[in-house]
């Protein structure tokens, strides 16, 4: 499966490292799903995992995760953005989530915000997934 992982996936995955969201981009690492991402979405994955009370509960340092953010880069499949989307959701991060899946045809979002990305994303026949739905999808 192709997908796109929403930020908080991303900061769930680092903060909680036995969690659904870890195990899922352990997956991804280990090539049984593909992921896709785009340049604004990796800049949006650095600028927020960033934020000092991140890297704290992560116990990381700047360029812990600065590495952290270019290994996901080197294992995700580069998505030039054809064509912008925006607005497409209310939060303008959720677009740049949104835009990548479009752009890069993904099979699902995972995201824990099905709330806000699922519909607008829904209407470019992409379904937004938790990240246990898709860990579910799959035999381990």
């Amino acid at each position: 499966m192709r997908l796109v992982l929403d930020t908080g996936i991303v900061v769930a995955a680092l903060r909680s490292p036995r969690g659904a969201s870890a195990l899922l981009l352990t997956r991804v690492r280990l090539g049984r799903h593909g992921m896709i991402l785009t340049v604004p979405l990796a800049l949006e994955y650095e600028a927020v995992l960033s934020r000092p009370h991140h890297l704290e509960a992560c116990r990381l340092s700047l360029d812990a995760m600065r590495q952290v953010v270019s290994g996901l880069i080197a294992i995700a499949e580069p998505t030039p953005v054809w064509f912008s989307l925006r607005p497409a959701a209310y939060d303008p991060g959720d677009d740049l989530v949104i835009e990548a899946a479009v752009n890069g045809r993904a099979d699902a979002i995972a995201s824990f915000d099905l709330r806000h990305i699922a519909k607008p994303a829904a209407r470019f026949g992409i379904p937004t997934l938790h990240p246990i739905a898709i860990l579910r999808k799959e035999p381990s």
